[in-house]
């Protein structure tokens, strides 16, 4: 999967005058696994990002794995903004998938209302602290498996699902990060899910 995005917007557009609600979101998974990606290609404003170049220092600290051609690494988090509609605003925030920056994920779930964790099936292994973290603050979530071009592998969503031990009720899409109507999607299916969750909640006595 190559790192060319949909065009990134060349202003700030205004929030909607009509925009009542505001959901925190925040973009988690392994390191390379098209996180920053995925917040820049959504973004209807120029996402704030803070990525720096990774270093000889990081050699043997940072797990590059699959991605050894990646020269830039997330140092604190990915900041954009996308409206749903008239009414509904997100602000996304992606989490630095490094291990060494892990200590920041406690902090960025404060006051968040659901995730999306991004999958690459190369490193499948990579998901676990993501979906741990988010079972453990009892964050609703999503799946979304980024599909890159050079995986050889086209593991089925029913067998990701397996492999990940993830409950029937946890949805799961197919998304290329880098195309703005598939993370929008995505993005879609989370606010879906939150919706029905909070449908169900009322409805229990």
């Amino acid at each position: 999967m190559g790192s060319a995005t949909s065009e990134l917007p060349s202003h700030r557009t205004p929030l909607n005058d009509t925009a009542e609600t505001g959901l925190k979101i925040v973009v988690v998974g392994g390191f390379g696994v098209g996180k920053t990606t995925l917040v820049r290609s959504v973004s209807e404003i120029r996402p704030l990002n803070t990525e720096e170049v990774m270093t000889q220092a990081g050699v043997g600290v940072d797990e590059t794995g699959a991605v050894t051609s990646k020269t830039t690494t997330t140092v604190a988090f990915d900041f954009g903004r996308i409206s749903l509609n008239d009414r509904m605003v997100l602000y996304l925030f992606g989490a630095p998938g490094q291990e060494r920056f892990w200590f920041l994920w406690d902090r960025l779930f404060s006051g968040t209302l659901g995730a999306v964790v991004l999958v690459d099936t190369r490193r499948m292994d990579d998901s676990w602290y993501a979906i741990d973290r988010l079972e453990h603050h009892r964050t609703p979530f999503v799946v979304a498996v980024n599909r890159f071009d050079d995986d050889t592998d086209r593991y089925s969503l029913d067998e990701i699902r397996q492999a990940l031990a993830l409950p029937a009720h946890v949805p799961m899409v197919d998304c290329d990060a880098r195309v703005r109507h598939s993370g929008k999607d995505v993005l879609i299916t989370l606010v879906n899910h939150l919706h029905a969750l909070a449908i169900a909640e009322e409805a229990t006595p």
